[in-house]
């Protein structure tokens, strides 16, 4: 049958199993678009290409299928780039489409064109420009094979406005996709495997480091197998949490440098490190120098470049996490490890009190107030979506994930501004969860537009500002390395509560920890987008912290006594 181009895109989304493209039109995309209104997927409408990613991104982590995104050229196609060099550093496994100058044209400096696909070289598992209607099949169906395979990413695909209008013969192929240039051997090696069993029998201190892989192979299951069975304690990494509950007894929490202090003192003197699914970036080794001295290392993960790039291990396992637990497991014995687990309880002392249902309350509104007291009124069972900064941080200490997938950020690209619209695509990822945003009003303000989309579209999301006047976590390295020199740091805001009823959406302010609860519980019942203006106190800041660069115990430690500040962590 006869099809056009624009035509074409969209028998392939549909038949990828494509339920939602967030987009954003213009001239050299409108052939698709026109063509959109005759197929059964819903497209929702950003208020910026950049949201369109995002949105894309919260989807693709939310739902675990790959999320797809939509722009024209030039000016939408770059807005696309931040977003999708969000998904790279995270391995999200999305799909850009965006619509290019004719064919004719390019090279020309037409209105509106730019070579998209050398701009987003560097931050694409691929990407393609497409100048031919049946060159438009073949491009979408690799853009998705690569995107969700191996390890995931972002792929885009760039097609001329002259490929779209254009006619071809169309008939679907549904064999195996096969890239001779791209074949993932996700096979081991028996004597790594031997090797690493080795190393863990004979461990007296082990440690697992669990990241983003553990949840993005689905290896849930299989990590705590392996941590039943050994006995070896859990820390994570930010993109980690929830791979194993945060009330097992054996997960210690997040590493790194505004991780838990006895956990990042358990690295250093630990004699085995088994990284799963992790890439030891520098938020969590700090001074590579000094990391972990005393340990050997296993590290499995499905992408062979990871392996001895940032740290140098002992035995290095390219694999499926999933496959390579189930194949190692049976090869160790039971085991225990009391005297290190009792070690690491010592280490905690009092900085477990952030583990104690009720926080001291000394009548100021603290961000830690808020995040514990929402992790308590939603029973820990929320889809929290956050964007980056101080309230990140906090998210991670005081909202106990107990299920993966239950916490979307930006981890390897720190991008203000994910949140808002990344908890849009997590809603249609996830349509019967209870989704809330906790944003700093920084980040807020820099994708605020998308509240009209949440309008537009009708969906029900919670927004929770911590509003600190600040540009907190910029604030706080000014106030420990700057001598409290605070340049462009200060926000003047707006009134969060209007800007959400100017959109149609009900806006609600906290400034008391008293009054958390009720409006918790409004915000929850609303049917629509609520907006919560959190006042909270102005120069908090997270503790502890490791200084860029320096050893990962050498951690700055909260000054004040906990019951003064209702503050933990140190």
């Amino acid at each position: 049958m006869k099809r056009t181009g624009a035509q074409i895109v969209w028998e392939v989304l549909t038949r990828e199993g494509v339920e939602v493209v967030f987009g954003y039109p213009g001239g050299a995309i409108l052939p698709t678009y026109d063509a959109m209104l005759d197929y059964p997927i819903r497209h929702v409408l950003t208020r910026h290409e950049q949201g369109a990613a995002h949105m894309a991104d919260g989807y693709a982590r939310a739902s675990g299928k790959v999320g797809v995104a939509m722009a024209t050229s030039g000016p939408g196609a770059t807005n696309l780039v931040t977003g999708i060099a969000t998904a790279m550093m995270d391995s999200s496994p999305i799909v850009c489409i965006t619509g290019q100058v004719a064919s004719s044209a390019i090279g020309s400096d037409a209105f509106q064109e730019t070579d998209v696909t050398g701009v987003t070289l560097p931050i694409t598992k691929h990407n393609y420009l497409v100048t031919r209607a049946e060159d438009v099949a073949p491009a979408l169906r690799e853009a998705f094979y690569i995107a969700r395979s191996g390890r995931p990413g972002p792929v885009l695909v760039d097609i001329t406005k002259d490929a779209q209008y254009t006619e071809t013969d169309f008939e679907w192929d549904d064999s195996p996709v096969r890239l001779p240039g791209y074949r993932p051997d996700l096979r081991a090696l028996p004597e790594e495997f031997e090797r690493a069993a080795e190393l863990i029998r004979s461990a007296e201190r082990p440690l697992i480091l669990a990241g983003h892989g553990v949840v993005m192979s689905g290896a849930m299951q299989e990590l705590l197998a392996f941590v039943q069975k050994t006995q070896i304690p859990v820390a994570l990494t930010l993109l980690g949490l929830g791979a194993l509950p945060a009330s097992h007894p054996l997960n210690l929490g997040m590493m790194g440098m505004h991780g838990e202090a006895w956990v990042n003192t358990a690295i250093q003197e630990a004699d085995l490190l088994l990284a799963f699914g992790m890439r030891f970036d520098d938020r969590v080794t700090g001074n590579l120098a000094t990391y972990a001295p005393k340990a050997r290392k296993i590290h499995v993960d499905i992408d062979p470049t990871e392996i001895n790039k940032n740290v140098k291990v002992d035995v290095g396992i390219v694999g499926d996490l999933g496959a390579t637990l189930r194949q190692l497991l049976p090869v160790l014995p039971a085991m225990e490890h009391k005297p290190w687990i009792n070690h690491i309880e010592e280490l905690k002392g009092d900085s477990a009190v952030r583990d104690i249902q009720n926080m001291p309350d000394s009548g100021h509104l603290y961000a830690a107030h808020v995040i514990h007291d929402l992790w308590r009124i939603t029973g820990g069972e929320a889809l929290i979506v956050t964007d980056v900064g101080q309230h990140q941080m906090w998210e991670a200490q005081y909202y106990r994930h107990e299920q993966p997938r239950t916490l979307i950020t930006s981890g390897g690209l720190g991008t203000m501004g994910f949140a808002l619209p990344a908890a849009v695509g997590a809603r249609f990822g996830r349509p019967q969860d209870e989704v809330w945003v906790i944003v700093g009003d920084g980040g807020f303000q820099m994708t605020q537009a998308e509240l009209a989309t949440c309008r537009q579209e009708d969906i029900k999301i919670n927004i929770a500002i911590i509003n600190n006047g600040y540009l907190g976590m910029v604030r706080q390295w000014q106030e420990f390395f700057y001598g409290r020199r605070y340049a462009a740091t200060p926000l003047v805001n707006p009134d969060f509560v209007k800007l959400a009823e100017a959109h149609g959406l009900t806006g609600l302010r906290v400034e008391r920890r008293d009054q958390v609860q009720e409006v918790v519980q409004q915000a929850r019942e609303d049917p629509g987008t609520v907006v919560i203006d959190f006042r909270v106190e102005k120069e908090d800041s997270v503790y502890p912290m490791v200084p860029a660069g320096a050893d990962l115990d050498a951690m700055i430690r909260r000054p004040n006594p906990i019951v003064e500040t209702a503050q933990s962590g140190d």
